[in-house]
Order: C-alpha cells, then structure tokens, then sequence
C-alpha cells in the first residue's frame, strides 16, 4: 500500500494572499485526514511564501496530541540559518516540531518549486552531520533525488533513511503525450529501475512533484514506492471536488478503493 501524504503549503499561500487565517491550515490537516490521508506534509521556506514557522509549530503541537500515528513529513533546504523575518531554520523548526520525516531538498531560496535532486557528488561531510543530527532528534530522513542510478548509488554513504524521486520529468512525460503513450511507458520504466535500485541498497522510496489523477495510476505500479506526497495538484482538484472527495480520488488513484 502506497501512503498519501498531502502537502498544505497552498492553503498557506491562499491564506497568505489575503491575510488573517482563512482557509486554515490545521482545519485543512484535519480535511484531509478525516478522508483517509496517512500524513502532511509541509515545505516552509527562508522567504514564508506559504508555510509559516509558526504553521509547523501549529501543526506539530495538533499531531503529536490529536493524531499521534500520523506522520509528520517536514521537507527543506538545511543550509539556510535563522533569517531576520522570523525564519528560524529548518534545524530549530526540526527540533521544536519532531516530525516523523525530513525531506531534504537542494532548492535555493529564489526557487519557485523544487526542480531537482542532490547529485552528492564531492565531500558530503556537513550533510551527513545533518541527516545524523536529524535522526538523533527522531526523524527519518529522505534525500530528494533524481532518477540517476549513480547519484542513488552514493545515498548509503551520506546515512540517509529513504530518497524521494523527483518525478517531475515523469509527469511532464505524461501530460505531454499521455499516459499509454510510449515516452510516457519509458520514463515510468526509468523510475521504476530508480524505485528497485534504491530498494536494492536498502533504502525506502518516496515519490513527489506534480504528480496528479492522471500521472498516479501508472506510479502507483513501481512495487518499491511507499509513500507520495501530493499539494500543488491536490489543493488545484479540490476547488473543483472539495477536499474530502479529492482525497479519496487520489486514494483510488493510488489503488486504495
């Protein structure tokens, strides 16, 4: 079974457009939760474009009391230290809100979306300390990574838990020519070869970015991926579905009747 976690930096953003705390990010965790979510997942950034420090705090202090065995996933860049506009980092947010998971991700701070993974090549001695530091704090780690045999071949060494497969390329692939089309099947293989590679190493395999109804069936038949985290396309569907009817669609999407 494949777990769904759901990504809610877009009711932050919403919310962030128009100020005050409409729509609210806790109500939205529960939404999704009550329709059958395994997790949420969250990606504050240094610039708090969408999800706040105090959003993660908000939804840890829910989780932890309400929701003990659903699973926190906080992604982010660690690199970045505490910022004059209250951005304390993501090592203070890691330690105050214990998630579950870390994700981490190379994005730089003018990033609009993440658009790639760690290639970790030359010395990886700072994140290794960091993956350390993060699992001694309780968090599973997983690495953003692209589909590249060769990068997954060097995770073990840096001590990381899991990667999640960028799978950008992979819905671009289907929504340029669909999802039976052969460039579609092709790119599907590559990250199934991914998914069984890492599998292979020892490590667990997430998978995450644009992925959507029409892309997820064919995802959802690499064996090795355990869990996807979904927001842009997700929060998009449910202005048309509604939050709770959106959820189980991606749920089926998943083969989760």
């Amino acid at each position: 079974m494949i777990a769904l976690s759901v990504n809610v930096n877009k009711v932050a953003a919403l919310r962030n457009s128009r100020g005050g705390r409409i729509p609210d990010v806790l109500e939205a965790a529960r939404t999704v939760l009550a329709a059958g979510a395994d997790g949420i997942t969250v990606h504050p950034r240094p610039d708090q474009r969408h999800i706040t420090p105090d959003d993660v705090r908000a939804l840890a202090r829910m989780l932890h009391g309400d929701y003990p065995d659903i699973e926190f996933n906080i992604e982010g860049n660690p690199v970045p230290g505490p910022r004059d506009n209250g951005y304390p980092g993501l090592d203070a947010l890691v330690r105050e809100a214990r998630p579950a998971q870390v994700t981490l991700v190379p994005d730089g701070d003018n990033q609009l979306t993440s658009d790639h993974g760690f290639d970790l090549k030359g010395d990886q001695s700072t994140l290794r300390d960091r993956i350390r530091r993060y699992q001694d704090l309780g968090a599973r780690v997983s690495l953003f990574m692209d589909a590249d045999l060769d990068a997954i071949s060097r995770v073990p060494d840096v001590g990381a838990n899991r990667i999640e497969l960028y799978t950008g390329p992979f819905a671009d692939a289907v929504a340029h020519h669909g999802p039976d089309a052969a460039a579609a099947l092709e790119s599907l293989d590559r990250y199934r070869a991914a998914a069984e590679h890492a599998r292979a190493l020892g490590l667990g395999v997430n998978a995450g970015h644009d992925l959507n109804l029409l892309n997820l069936p064919l995802l959802a038949t690499v064996d090795a991926v355990l869990e996807v985290s979904i927001g842009h396309a997700l929060i998009a569907d449910a202005l048309y579905l509604g939050l709770e009817r959106t959820v189980a669609a991606y749920l089926r999407a998943l083969g989760r009747d």
